[in-house]
């Protein structure tokens, strides 16, 4: 009979929450800033112009959210919005000096230390991570939905063990 890994994947899980919960206190201690609002100001910083739709399809976030991000970063004084001057449709961010300072300032952020490392992986381990984490997004998300265990017929405490 195999060993119980479920200990062990939530210690994992739990390590990496962790992880990303102290960047967002350190960060705001640091910088007063959350590691959203630097990476919307990151990809921002590296366009001359930029529209919140482009940002936000980079940043695979949704418009809205990057609105509301560039509503905090403008009141703030780090980027500026203006109308197109083709198109009064369209809005237009730009870095001002103070977001370029704060920008050097910032700590670099847990997402883009995790995409330099993964994109150094071999491409099996990186499928073999993609599969896990999706994996646990499916079964993190039929928890907060409340639905039944997998198809498997398996409660939370057979999860971890083997067929024979």
């Amino acid at each position: 009979m195999e060993a119980d890994l479920t200990p062990a994947a939530i210690v994992a899980l739990r390590k990496v929450l962790q992880a990303a919960e102290l960047e967002t206190r350190q960060m705001a201690a640091t910088i007063g800033m959350t590691p959203s609002q630097v990476m919307v100001l990151r990809q921002i910083a590296g366009h001359e112009t930029i529209t919140p739709g482009a940002v936000a399809a980079a940043l695979r976030l949704g418009q809205a959210t990057v609105t509301n991000i560039a509503d905090r970063l403008v009141a703030a004084g780090l980027v500026t919005r203006t109308r197109g001057e083709h198109d009064k449709r369209q809005v237009i961010l730009r870095l001002t000096p103070e977001g370029r300072e704060k920008l050097e300032a910032s700590p670099f952020p847990l997402q883009l230390r995790f995409s330099r490392g993964y994109g150094e992986l071999p491409f099996w381990e990186q499928a073999m991570i993609l599969a896990g984490l999706e994996r646990l997004h499916m079964l993190l998300g039929e928890a907060a939905a409340g639905t039944q265990p997998p198809a498997s017929g398996k409660g939370p405490a057979e999860m971890g063990k083997r067929e024979p």
